[in-house]
């Protein structure tokens, strides 16, 4: 079994290559092609795999490549990793709106429409060379905006699932609470990626999510960023990053105080390059859980495993909407679970949407369809559209400053901006 990485010089590698050396049952992989432009990065990232595999006594090869022709050849797999314009580009994303009031963030708001302008276009022509090369090849997205990614390679025809660790993050937690095997919990998960709610957790089919309130309720509001009061009241655990609307002005507040997330990543990366480089680091460095990711290379392990295995189980992915959440349109990318199988995934039936939640997933729902429109086609008009369709931007002043801002800061990895 060959799983190739586009962007496996990311420092997120090793957190990937771990999962595959404990779950090596579930996933008997051969060779794990890793794949990146940058060769000095993706030189000290497949040294450290190769040492962590062959201290486990993983018998698979690692092939380092800035070729995707080469690295995805004959691939099973292809998971998608990629940051186009590496940390420079989002430490913009993340702090080019706060100059105009609004959250920085690098996935969602102005931040997270720089990033889908400058990733779908790429990701795009990966996929291409993906479809060229390994033809039956399943691509696992991870890259952010994970929703506008798939659903750009699921309109462009590519056999895509979107992939976060969000979900398998509360599934863990939970389970800890519990004191149970995770494989017993499951979750009342709905959503877009990056715009989720837990409305139920069930153990061994029983949702036990008000009794984890009442006891771990304190815990479970530090861990999103918000009011014990309000999860009591709605009786769900938004994600966190529900933080960034429903305490938007706090959460600028804090983000300008402050370095940007961005600014923590890159030092961070550069101690794990450094740790990477050593010839006696041979399992995961403890920093990489500092990184971000936690639970990536467990929840991309089963999903393989049930792509390739047919194992039909439950698994939250970022798939079509058919008819899951009919307020929106079918061909809707929505972050619920699912049945994964070789066929690959169908939402699994449930309630209705409540209309405090059913309004705020349309209305990003339609900004990342004009988010898309604004990355496939470019235009000065579209990323406008797409800002004024943004709850976290939505005034016409705010649209005007930033549309100029992103365009102008952009530049690089836009090429439509020339004239604009």
């Amino acid at each position: 079994m060959k799983l190739a990485v586009v962007g496996g010089g990311s420092t997120y590698t090793p957190e990937l290559v771990d999962g595959f050396a404990r779950l090596r049952d579930e996933l008997p992989v051969t060779e794990i092609a890793l794949i990146d432009p940058n060769t000095a990065r993706l030189d000290l990232v497949a040294g450290v795999s190769r040492r962590m595999l062959a201290h486990a006594r993983h018998p698979a090869r690692v092939l380092a490549t800035s070729s995707v022709a080469e690295g995805v050849a004959g691939a099973d797999v292809v998971l998608f990793q990629l940051r186009v314009g590496g940390q420079a580009a989002r430490e913009v994303d993340e702090t080019l709106p706060l100059r105009c009031g609004c959250v920085g963030q690098e996935t969602t708001g102005a931040g997270g429409l720089a990033k889908a302008l400058r990733t779908v276009p790429v990701v795009l022509e990966i996929a291409e060379t993906v479809r060229e090369h390994a033809p039956g090849a399943w691509i696992v997205d991870f890259t952010n905006p994970v929703g506008i990614v798939t659903r750009a390679l699921l309109d462009a025809g590519h056999r895509a699932i979107g992939l976060c660790n969000v979900a398998i993050g509360f599934q863990r937690r939970f389970a800890a609470w519990l004191g149970v095997d995770p494989a017993r919990v499951s979750l009342g998960h709905v959503g877009l990626n990056h715009l989720t709610w837990e409305r139920a957790v069930h153990l061994d089919g029983e949702d036990v999510l008000p009794a984890l309130l009442a006891e771990h309720g304190q815990e479970i509001a530090d861990s999103v960023g918000l009011r014990l009061g309000l999860l009591e009241r709605l009786g769900v655990v938004p994600s966190y990053y529900l933080r960034y609307f429903y305490a938007h002005d706090v959460v600028v507040r804090e983000q300008r105080a402050k370095p940007s997330r961005a600014a923590e990543v890159a030092e961070m990366e550069a101690r794990l390059l450094d740790m990477y480089a050593d010839p006696a680091v041979v399992t995961k460095p403890e920093l990489l859980s500092q990184r971000g990711g936690a639970f990536y290379s467990e929840a991309a392990v089963a999903l393989i495993a049930s792509l390739l295995g047919d194992r039909g189980d439950t698994q939250v992915v970022n798939v079509r909407n058919g008819g899951t959440l009919p307020f929106l349109g079918e061909e809707t990318v929505i972050e619920v679970p699912a049945a994964v199988g070789a066929g690959g995934a169908v939402p699994l039936p449930m309630p209705a949407v409540e209309p405090l939640y059913a309004g705020l997933i349309a209305n990003v729902s339609a900004y990342e369809r004009l988010a898309l429109d604004a990355a496939l086609h470019g235009g000065a008009d579209r990323v406008r559209d797409a800002l004024l369709a943004h709850p976290l931007v939505g005034q016409d002043e705010l649209v005007e400053e930033l549309t100029g801002l992103l365009l102008e800061a952009g530049r690089e990895h836009l090429p439509w901006t020339v004239g604009e």
